[in-house]
């Protein structure tokens, strides 16, 4: 039997029905949002397997942070009424057939990564479903991204016309132009439009700083940014080994 896999990026899809509702108090109601979003997610997608990736709650920042100091320094904090009501969330994903899984340290968006990887270079079809971009560093015939939200596939296309770029080239796009969302600076003076020029010539930021023919306007905004440029790069670039602890069976959808 033929495998597809749907991820739902979790906390993507809470945090944006929970800013919506008209009571933040209210837990009931953005549980009934999302328990109607997935029953349309699963409609449409017809997994064999899926899975719900939540966020650790900690405060610690990972190894990012490691790298880039200000990474993610300064996000919200999760609204407390949405905090209390998370295993009610999860609960009522799980009476609807959809396991959680919860990191302890990792980020979600290198277990759902991890995750996709596995499946997906097993010939295995798999399915994101999240607004973030990031995760489209991945795209492979067998791995798309869903955003339910604009009802859209965040496939090449449409990489290609939002960011000038080939998807597997955005980590090194994103080594230039930081990553506002997550406190990532990028270099100085450099944005989308430069940035996606200079990678339509030279490939990859390695090349790019390798390369002995940068013209003078652009040489004077990399001079001695190699060193930050390829941080950023590092901490745009989705770990795909974490250890997952779990097997596809464990996954499996059955219909409730």
């Amino acid at each position: 039997m033929s495998i597809h896999l749907v991820i739902i990026d979790a906390m993507n899809l809470i945090r944006r029905v929970h800013a919506a509702q008209p009571d933040p108090e209210d837990i009931a109601s953005t549980i009934q949002v999302c328990t109607r979003a997935l029953t349309k997610i699963i409609r449409s997608s017809e997994p064999t397997h899926i899975v719900a990736v939540f966020d650790h709650t900690e405060q610690d920042r990972g190894w990012r942070a490691e790298l880039i100091p200000e990474y993610k320094q300064g996000r919200k904090p999760m609204p407390e009424a949405l905090q209390a009501g998370l295993d009610k969330i999860q609960d009522a994903l799980w009476d609807m057939g959809i396991d959680s899984l919860l990191s302890s340290g990792d980020e979600a968006d290198d277990m759902i990564a991890t995750l996709a990887i596995k499946v997906a270079s097993r010939d295995g079809q798999v399915t994101i479903v999240s607004t973030d971009k990031g995760y489209c560093q991945l795209l492979q015939p067998t791995l798309r991204i869903r955003d339910y939200f604009q009802q859209r596939w965040l496939d090449s296309p449409f990489i290609e016309k939002e960011f000038a770029v080939q998807p597997q080239q955005l980590t090194d796009y994103w080594g230039l132009t930081g990553i506002s969302s997550s406190s990532v600076s990028g270099v100085p003076g450099i944005g989308p439009k430069t940035a996606s020029t200079l990678l339509q010539r030279y490939d990859t930021l390695e090349q790019l700083y390798a390369a002995e023919d940068v013209e003078p306007k652009w040489q004077k905004k990399l001079e001695g940014t190699e060193e930050l440029a390829l941080r950023c790069k590092q901490v745009a670039t989705l770990k795909t080994d974490i250890t997952l602890g779990f097997n596809l069976q464990d996954i499996r959808y059955n219909a409730l």
